[in-house]
């Protein structure tokens, strides 16, 4: 919406002595950091004031109270410099395990009730069965097998229990090397393998469409592991961190290239039991 000059100035003269209240400010302590008189601020913040300061005025209150000009102008409804706004839309954080570990638990449940688009780096770790978990957390230094289960088993309970969607697409030759136990999934055993393919059959049952599986074809689209948690924020897995988003347009970004993936997909969500039963008949 865009203001008249005394709507804007009175705006101004609100942020400015909400800025000065928050800090502790004083006018005389502010004064002396824009390089004005006192009676020049109390000019800003009196009530009958009608006329914005120049820019160079603007400026200087802006960086004394550590807020943002545009803030101050009210161009924004973001009150942080411009350095902090991009501090608090992007960080990075530590990724001890994937999906197992308790920060990623942390941000599932601040997305309650939105949807949840997950791209892993292999096999969904809370789709996984226990004898898949006790293979793959057998030389793990930070987690043990039994606690690599519970975490997962808390998580897909989470997921059972919450009003959230959950959309996970990968690509379809990785559950294909799954079930061949080729690559990293080579000395997996044949048992260990059906169990799984049976527990995502079961599981597709069960939770369909709160739960899709999409599947696509790696030799035409791409996708680092990430996951996209509603609008509120979005984390690409490093391996060692997670680059984590939380500025609103670049998440929205990353919904945008989930949504295309899911788009490009060569297996759609309700035809992901075919692709199960397949694999399935030909461990025999």
């Amino acid at each position: 919406m865009k203001l008249d000059k005394r709507a804007r100035a009175d705006l101004f003269r609100s942020r400015l002595s909400m800025a000065m209240g928050q800090s502790g400010t004083s006018q005389s302590a502010l004064a002396r950091s824009v390089g004005v008189d006192r009676s020049t601020v109390s000019q800003l913040l009196a009530r009958d004031q009608t006329r914005l300061p120049n820019a160079q005025v603007v400026g200087e209150c802006a960086a004394a109270l550590n807020v943002s000009a545009d803030w101050l102008l009210g161009l924004t409804e973001r009150p942080e410099p411009p350095g902090e706004l991009i501090a608090a839309g992007l960080s990075m954080t530590e990724a001890p395990r994937t999906s197992i570990d308790e920060q990623i638990f942390t941000w599932h449940r601040e997305a309650a009730g939105y949807k949840i688009r997950h791209v892993p780096a292999t096999l969904p770790d809370m789709l996984k069965t226990r004898e898949v978990l006790r293979w793959e957390y057998a030389g793990h230094f930070t987690r043990t097998p039994d606690q690599a289960i519970a975490a997962v088993e808390d998580r897909l309970a989470w997921m059972r229990g919450t009003g959230s969607d959950y959309e996970i697409a990968f690509p379809l030759t990785e559950i294909e090397s799954f079930a061949r136990g080729e690559g990293y999934y080579r000395g997996l055993s044949l048992s260990d393998r059906r169990t799984q393919l049976d527990w995502f059959a079961r599981l597709h049952e069960q939770l369909f469409p709160k739960l899709r599986i999409f599947l696509f074809d790696a030799r035409i689209v791409f996708s680092a592991p990430l996951s996209v948690f509603g609008p509120r924020m979005a984390a690409l897995y490093l391996g060692r961190h997670y680059i984590v988003f939380r500025e609103a347009e670049r998440v929205r970004m990353m919904i945008q290239h989930f949504d295309w993936l899911v788009k490009e997909s060569e297996v759609d969500a309700r035809d992901f039991p075919g692709v199960v039963a397949r694999l399935r008949a030909e461990l025999g």
